[in-house]
């Protein structure tokens, strides 16, 4: 009997992986895996678009108007940057001031736009297509207007002239003479200027153009010619 017992004790040590004398082990817990998080893939459509899809359903309208007032070189991607910033692709977009639609034009510069371009038609600023071509055309004017060493200081030059006004534009351009900079060079010169605005509005302007050419544009590389800025 006492045989068979002792007989019976080795055998549960030599289960437990112990000697007589040893605490029992724990069994051996396998340490298990870290999860595998699988990121949402990004959204590139078949022509390897990898803007907003919010902005897509537009880009056909916008290349149109761009094209006809621009010409076949048009700065597509930066004028889609335009949009982006200043309304995120929404129709109904209303700021606080009262900007309006996917343009962000407030009424007074929606009437002078009737009056100067009134092949546009009255101006729609919930309209898409009246919108992204209204946007398209009032940039050109800005353009024509302006003066730039490079592409890209004259189109800063426009943008901020959209953001801001014109006027601001050449104040500030003449201000960047008076302390001996380029009136040509947006980066680093004439940007560092401010002719009497609100600091607040001024801060605003200054960092319009730079969000649009630098930071969004470079989201529609596939929607056409890239406004180079270093």
């Amino acid at each position: 009997m006492i045989h068979s017992v002792a007989i019976a004790l080795l055998v549960a040590f030599a289960l437990w992986g112990c000697t007589p004398g040893e605490a029992p082990k724990p069994p051996k817990v396998e340490p298990k895996p870290p999860a595998v998080i699988v990121q949402p893939p990004v959204q590139i459509s078949a022509t390897g678009d990898s803007s907003p899809l919010e902005a897509r359903k537009y880009r056909r309208t916008l290349t149109g108007a761009s094209q006809t007032i621009w010409g076949l070189g048009a700065p597509i991607p930066a004028f889609a940057a335009q949009v982006h910033q200043e309304s995120g692709w929404r129709e109904d977009a209303r700021s606080p001031v009262g900007a309006q639609g996917l343009a962000q034009f407030m009424p007074a510069t929606g009437d002078w736009i009737d009056d100067a371009y009134p092949e546009l038609g009255p101006h729609q600023p919930y309209n898409p297509t009246w919108a992204l071509t209204a946007l398209v055309r009032y940039d050109k004017h800005l353009w024509d207007r302006t003066a730039g060493s490079t592409e890209c200081d004259r189109m800063a030059f426009t943008l901020s002239g959209y953001n801001g006004g014109s006027k601001w534009v050449e104040r500030d351009k003449t201000m960047a003479i008076a302390n001996g900079d380029d009136p040509l060079r947006y980066w680093g010169s004439v940007e560092k200027y401010n002719a009497g605005r609100n600091p607040a509005f001024w801060n605003e302007n200054r960092g319009y153009p730079k969000r649009i050419l630098k930071v969004l544009q470079p989201k529609y590389v596939t929607w056409g010619k890239v406004m180079p800025c270093p």
